[in-house]
């Protein structure tokens, strides 16, 4: 197994265990953080495990692996506050009712039911206020060539 190969396998497995683990780690505020520090404990894991190397026998190709995950991070992280900086800018276009469909079913996981309740109107029209909510929103994303 390639360096390579075996940094993907890493990456793979924080994605498992952030899965497998869902409802446990609903509290975390900074996702990239996140993901950046498990990557790098799991990298320092598979090493301990494949290589049992002490500090001073890191060899060249660890340390290059370990500078690609960290490149590779930092590109997640750039892309990933970009795109979140993107949608706050598009989620600010709302119109307030339209935000408060999108907050409620998205960021709150609200069903539609709860939804009707909530807002004081009937299902159909919280159908329609998420679709042209959802429409409004890939509309922004198109003229920003994004995809949402």
């Amino acid at each position: 197994m390639t360096d390579r190969e075996a940094l993907k396998d890493c990456i793979q497995d924080v994605f498992v265990k952030l899965f497998t683990r869902k409802e446990g780690i609903s509290n975390i505020s900074n996702i990239e953080s996140y993901l950046y520090i498990s990557l790098r404990n799991r990298i320092n894991d598979e090493f301990r495990r494949n290589t049992r190397l002490c500090d001073s026998e890191i060899t060249d190709a660890s340390m290059q692996v370990i500078a690609e995950a960290d490149e590779y991070n930092r590109e997640q992280m750039e892309h990933s506050q970009s795109l979140s900086d993107n949608v706050a800018a598009f989620f600010d276009k709302l119109s307030p009712r339209q935000r408060q469909i999108i907050n409620l079913y998205y960021l709150e996981h609200r069903k539609y039911d709860d939804i009707c309740r909530i807002m004081g109107i009937n299902y159909q029209s919280v159908r329609n206020l998420m679709h042209r909510s959802i429409c409004r929103l890939r509309e922004y994303a198109g003229r920003m060539q994004i995809s949402v």
